[in-house]
């Protein structure tokens, strides 16, 4: 569900550093002011969350590449339900539109879980929708609780996250020494993230960083909220307009995470994606590629190939790589998962398979691949983010698979039945939130979101993260009041990286709050 970066390496999941105090500079007098300095907000807010609502930040020129963006914190209580207690900090960027001093406000959220909406503002701001949008509108990115600059979750040192994510156990692949290797390692990762992040572990969940979303509406004195969400974004907009629906303003939800499924279908609904995504990249791969490392073989032969030749090899243990490190089963299929997300990547597969499968043997691109997707520095051995653990954190609140012998061994076998390749390393998906120290928090009951206004919900034919079933069952059959945009194509979200169809039609509603009927295709 991670909202991917096309600047780098089409991968890359990109923090804007916070000054706190700092007097508002003369370069940003004219966006200040529409910043509701006097904080007197038109409508009637509970006295209890008066101070979150009518707080007044201090902005400061953001670090990064933008030179126009302003950063700032907003105070939010740490446990929503009791708002007199323990408070934490959410960072903001703001990214200047044509006229900042009477441009409205359009919040952000990349993806993730896990994503910096403040690197998207900070660093690649050009890389977000199109030039008309960031002329009308003043674009505010922010990193949500747990996130990056906002209070980060954190469990393990960099050297042990990376022997985490990137070294399997030394037990045979899907063993019973393999899975209760696991089992225990996921055990260990809960407890370091509860001693190293302490009770804000538990209030990380969607809701509560959508009530945080309406305390940074409230403080930018704004009546509605306009909000652009890919992938988790979806839900998290989602999350918003059923708490707050008289709050919405235009909504664009792009690569939908359906609230409506379960974790169990969520899953198998990633890996049909996953599966089909593969399979166009192979079908391109053999009909159109000179080189293609497939030559002459059917795409099921081709599948078969990089089960055999490539996964079955890594399975027998790690590989050796011409840069000085080991690829593994880990790294291997996690730097095919990550090419998937975007056509644009099919040519670093294209090169990985053919290195892969010559004398040498060499498998560097798929480490590249899945370093860019960890967020890893092989230079430094450090991340660049929080978003592994972010990501573990929000996703083990939100909703888990149920990790009983039983229920993992019925998911394992529909994993098989949609892919004996790709389903094999779809197994035991209970095992990623075993041993959480808190319990998934209560979901809203109905998210059609009554009282809304028409949101635009944009599904990508064949997204492999967010498949477009998700999407148009989430338009048609949820939302009480959508616009369905179906983009015909491969990748994972559409807005700013598909064509001009697209994005035009996105503008017409963000800009101009155009819509005509109730869907169209692209």
């Amino acid at each position: 569900m991670r909202k991917i970066n096309a600047v780098v390496l089409s991968l890359s999941l990109v923090a804007g550093l916070i000054s706190a105090g700092l007097l508002v500079s003369q370069t940003f007098k004219d966006v200040e002011a529409n910043f509701n300095p006097d904080n007197q907000l038109t409508e009637e807010i509970p006295s209890e969350l008066a101070k979150f609502y009518n707080q007044k930040p201090m902005w400061s020129d953001c670090p990064g590449a933008n030179s126009s963006a302003r950063c700032g914190k907003v105070e939010v209580p740490l446990d929503w339900a009791k708002p007199d207690g323990k408070r934490i900090k959410i960072a903001l960027a703001i990214n200047p539109a044509d006229n900042p001093e009477t441009a409205p406000y359009l919040l952000m959220n990349p993806g993730g879980p896990g994503s910096s909406g403040i690197e998207w503002i900070t660093d690649y701001i050009n890389s977000l929708g199109t030039q008309s949008l960031r002329n009308h509108y003043n674009i505010v990115g922010f990193d949500p609780r747990g996130v990056g600059k906002s209070n980060p979750v954190k469990c393990l040192p960099a050297k042990e996250l990376e022997k985490y994510l990137y070294e399997p156990s030394p037990y045979p692949y899907l063993s019973q020494q393999d899975i209760q290797a696991t089992r225990d390692t996921a055990e260990s990762f809960a407890k370091a993230c509860q001693e190293n992040t302490g009770e804000l572990l538990g209030h990380v969940d969607t809701a509560s960083a959508a009530r945080d979303m309406d305390v940074i509406r409230g403080v930018l004195g704004q009546k509605e909220l306009n909000y652009l969400g890919y992938s988790y974004g979806t839900l998290l907009g989602a999350t918003y307009a059923v708490l707050f629906p008289k709050k919405v303003g235009r909504f664009v939800l792009d690569g939908v995470v359906d609230p409506t499924t379960s974790a169990q279908e969520d899953s198998l609904n990633q890996l049909r994606g996953f599966k089909s995504a593969m399979e166009a990249y192979l079908s391109d791969c053999i009909s159109n590629v000179a080189d293609c490392p497939f030559k002459g073989l059917t795409v099921r032969e081709a599948m078969n190939k990089v089960a055999k030749d490539f996964l079955g090899v890594l399975e027998k243990g790690p590989v050796p790589t011409s840069i000085g490190r080991d690829l593994t089963i880990l790294s291997g299929y996690t730097g095919i998962i990550s090419a998937l997300y975007s056509k644009s990547s099919w040519q670093y597969l294209n090169q990985g398979f053919t290195d892969f499968f010559s004398k040498e043997r060499d498998g560097k691109l798929f480490l590249y691949l899945s370093d860019s997707y960890f967020s890893f520095d092989p230079e430094t051995g450090k991340f660049s983010s929080n978003i592994n653990e972010a990501f573990k954190a929000i996703s083990c609140l939100d909703s888990r698979e149920p990790d009983d012998e039983a229920s993992m061994l019925e998911q394992n076998k529909r994993a098989l039945e949609i892919d004996k390749v790709m389903g094999r390393y779809w197994q035991y998906g209970g095992l990623f939130c075993h041993a959480w120290p808190y319990p998934v928090i209560d979901l809203p009951a109905d998210y059609s979101a009554k009282g809304a206004p028409t949101m635009m919900v944009i599904g990508t034919t064949n997204d492999p993260a967010t498949p477009y079933s998700q999407a148009k069952n989430f338009a048609e059959n949820v939302l009480s009041d959508a616009y369905l945009l179906t983009y015909r194509g491969e990748g994972h979200t559409a807005y700013g990286s598909s064509n001009s169809c697209v994005d035009r039609t996105v503008d017409n509603f963000l800009v101009s709050g155009k819509l005509t009927g109730k869907k169209k295709t692209c």
